[in-house]
């Protein structure tokens, strides 16, 4: 009989693993097309990246960790798209699966962030800037990036000061 490995994976929620300084990375993940976004070191201003194309998982971690390399990322948080009863979703197996990848592939902590109704409060976004049409296409899965990394953080600062 084959004895299969345990692995003790983190808890993706738990945000206290989370480096205090030091740059983000955040994806919102497609089935062709991913959205990113990072803050500063500070943690505190946080940008879109151009998306990038939903691609073999070998080819996807290169470009991810092309990313956390240049951006010198101390974390990376993946949007986990929840049905509105708090159940899994297609895509929220994915998004778990996928952190359970780069838990095991990468040197920094991977986290989960509840995404719900970010792609819908992106779009909204974008409108009120003006933006629309294809440039709102393009920008919208970074742009949905964003309000996941804003979320973490702010969620983040909440357990801190709950803790002081």
């Amino acid at each position: 009989m084959q004895e299969t490995e345990t692995l003790n994976l983190p808890d993706f929620s738990d945000i206290s693993r989370c480096p205090d300084k030091g740059r983000v990375l955040s994806l919102d993940l497609g089935t062709k097309k991913v959205g990113v976004a990072s803050c500063d070191i500070t943690q505190t201003i946080v940008k879109p990246h151009p998306r990038l194309k939903r691609i073999a998982w070998k080819l996807f971690l290169i470009n991810i960790k092309k990313y956390i390399e240049e951006l010198d990322a101390v974390a990376l948080v993946l949007g986990l798209p929840l049905n509105l009863d708090d159940s899994d979703s297609e895509m929220s197996l994915d998004a778990k699966r996928l952190a359970r990848n780069f838990t095991l592939s990468l040197n920094i902590p991977v986290f989960l962030q509840d995404e719900r109704v970010t792609t819908l409060a992106a779009g909204e976004n974008l409108y009120d800037l003006g933006i629309h049409g294809k440039k709102r296409l393009e920008r919208i899965d970074s742009e949905a990036a964003c309000l996941i990394l804003v979320d973490f953080l702010d969620t983040k600062k909440m357990q801190w000061q709950l803790k002081n």
